[in-house]
């Protein structure tokens, strides 16, 4: 069942092992079958040198096991609230990478201070709320994926791919996982550089509007002229 999906899944939790944005056990990847309404995703807690393709777990909207010998991810509820939320996203990666879980851990957003950050997250990356005692308590999950549409309730998911989740560590999205891991790659290039700028000069001012929409829409929208038709 959904072998293709199955296999770029695998490549996806290799990736993200391969780009350093993982250690041990510490994050995952899946994939959604609109057609089919079934999501794809790591297996919780296997170490990815371990992973094959057949060891990716196939649920239902509904967080049902369909297909596989293992336990899905424990973000599996994460993951589907927010496929249920962002009806034009067709991967997510969860990681704990570096510089973009310091900022999590911070609970600040990262601002866009250059076009690198302009060019990928359109406006600044932000960081949702902590989670309350009784959120925590039950249904922790799930819950931390409604922070985050929480969060993007007035924002753009499309737009800015990503967020970071209060002392947490951030998720990234795209139109298909292979997207999403693209987009967690670069979050975490961006919020390394934020980290250094503010190094330099801790009193950096954001990037001037005029320039983030022209590096930001230069690359998206239909009036988009970067790279080849």
């Amino acid at each position: 069942m959904l072998n293709k999906l199955k296999e770029e899944v695998y490549k996806a939790n290799i990736a993200i092992d391969e780009y350093g944005l993982v250690k041990l056990t510490w994050g995952n990847a899946s994939a959604i079958s609109r057609e089919e309404g079934l999501v794809v995703i790591k297996p919780s807690g296997v170490d990815y040198s371990m992973l094959s393709p057949d060891d990716m777990v196939v649920v239902d909207l509904e967080e049902r096991v369909v297909e596989g010998r293992l336990k899905p991810s424990s973000d599996t509820p994460t993951h589907i609230f927010l496929y249920r939320s962002f009806r034009e996203i067709g991967g997510i990666v969860h990681t704990h990478s570096t510089w973009a879980t310091a900022w999590a851990q911070a609970c600040k957003s990262i601002p866009c201070f250059g076009t690198t950050h302009a060019d990928h997250f359109y406006k600044e990356v932000p960081c949702t709320r902590f989670l309350k005692t009784e959120e925590v308590e039950n249904d922790y999950e799930l819950n931390t994926g409604k922070i985050i549409g929480e969060t993007f309730s007035t924002r753009d998911y499309q737009r800015t791919p990503g967020v970071l989740v209060a002392g947490h560590a951030p998720f990234t999205w795209g139109k298909d996982v292979k997207d999403a891991v693209k987009n967690s790659i670069i979050l975490e290039e961006i919020a390394k550089m934020a980290c250094l700028t503010l190094l330099i000069e801790g009193e950096t001012e954001a990037l001037p509007e005029y320039i983030m929409n022209k590096h930001y829409f230069r690359k998206h929208g239909k009036d988009a002229y970067y790279g080849q038709k």
